[in-house]
């Protein structure tokens, strides 16, 4: 696998790569917020070491992620299960939209069922950043030192925006929650193309007879449109001021940076 050579980058993989990163800066934002909520129940001392856990934890499965992306883009079940994954996250949000049932759940229990049941989260969560990029890919692209690399540099992009770059993510989502939104279609719009094409070469290799394919320019045009006017409907009108958002963003921010500096010692008593 680290024998691939690295692919020449041409404006098709540039465009791929930073919708990728626009994509990775909204999910690391969400990680970042969820992470920020679920330990409220915790004394304040146990917050910080459940969230020294959680972040190095979110960082190790981003990363097996990343070395468990040339499996993904090989085999055409995991792509399935991948695009049947991403559809379910949209519905799964849109859903929980429409039951008024925006916030993060607190959890409750033991310091160490915090910290597994924030690990399982950031597992979805870096499963997520896998598939986009696998999902993005075009089907000629897949199995190839370029496909790879570029799965990879999206994995990558997730770990540093995880931990530096989600601040100006969150904030935009704490000023405009619509946004949240707007990325969840354009994942659900990734999934629909993901599944096409694992039809596609489910038929090829079995012979049914089925004809799919999305070509790559009604692919994205369909991004370029659910992006800019998704993102001129939310923006119309913030929820909070920039002063606001600026505060609670402050908060999210100054909470994770202790806990990811804080040392891991092995303990759990906040000393």
């Amino acid at each position: 696998m680290w024998g691939q050579e690295r692919p020449n980058v041409n404006t098709e993989i540039i465009v791929i790569l930073a919708t990728l990163a626009v994509l990775e800066g909204l999910l690391s934002a969400d990680n970042a917020l969820v992470m920020a909520v679920m330990v409220r129940p915790l004394p304040a001392n146990l917050q910080q070491k459940a969230l020294t856990y959680v972040m190095w934890g979110a960082m190790a499965l981003r990363l097996a992620g990343v070395l468990l992306a040339s499996f993904i883009i090989k085999y055409w079940f995991l792509r399935a299960f991948g695009a049947a994954y991403l559809a379910y996250l949209v519905i799964a949000h849109f859903v929980k939209r429409g039951g008024h049932d925006d916030a993060p759940r607190e959890l409750t229990g033991s310091f160490w069922n915090v910290v597994i049941s924030l690990n399982l989260v950031n597992l979805a969560f870096s499963v997520d950043s896998i598939l986009a990029g696998v999902a993005l890919l075009k089907p000629a692209m897949r199995d190839t030192p370029t496909g790879f690399w570029i799965v990879v540099a999206g994995g990558v992009m997730g770990l540093i925006l995880v931990r530096f770059a989600s601040t100006f993510f969150l904030k935009l989502l704490d000023r405009f929650p619509a946004l949240d939104d707007v990325a969840y279609v354009l994942i659900g719009w990734i999934a629909l193309k993901l599944g096409i094409e694992t039809v596609e070469q489910v038929s090829e290799l079995y012979h049914l007879g089925i004809s799919a394919h999305m070509p790559p320019a009604i692919f994205w045009t369909g991004m370029g449109l659910i992006a800019g006017i998704g993102t001129f409907i939310a923006t119309r009108k913030a929820a909070r001021t920039e002063a606001q958002a600026e505060a609670d963003v402050a908060a999210i921010t100054e909470q994770r940076n202790r806990a990811a500096n804080d040392p891991l010692d092995g303990h759990v008593d906040g000393n």
